[in-house]
């Protein structure tokens, strides 16, 4: 069975930073695809990131480039988003997702089968 257990969420101030971690288990690390997504409330899911295991490539949404870096360990089977410069409208729930088809469109939700509980994300101003 796929399991995805996100930490790491919390309250940070404008311009400061979090690490969220997607620890997996339950399937073949290597041969997924893990993404990160948000929600905010009022809003629609929305795909922030998304890595290939396999090959390292990355996917970031324009409106996290240049602040959010998502990462793997392979032997921890754990995913990471490092999310600097943090800012209001980061405020989220963040959920990281999984599937082992390489996805069309690595930030469409309806791309991933498992997901995650969620951890929240509050950036205060």
């Amino acid at each position: 069975e796929v399991q995805l257990v996100e930490s790491g969420g919390g309250v940070v101030q404008a311009g400061g930073s979090l690490r969220l971690s997607c620890a997996a288990s339950g399937f073949t690390f290597e041969d997924y695809a893990i993404g990160w997504f948000r929600q905010a409330p009022g809003k629609e899911r929305e795909g922030v990131s998304c890595i290939l295991i396999s090959d390292g490539s990355v996917t970031y949404a324009d409106s996290v480039k240049g602040r959010f870096t998502i990462s793997s360990d392979n032997a921890k089977k754990t995913v990471y988003l490092q999310m600097n410069s943090l800012q209001p409208e980061d405020t989220a729930i963040y959920y990281c997702a999984a599937d082992e088809l390489v996805p069309a469109t690595p930030l469409r939700s309806v791309e991933f089968t498992s997901w995650g509980q969620g951890t929240q994300v509050t950036v205060a101003s």
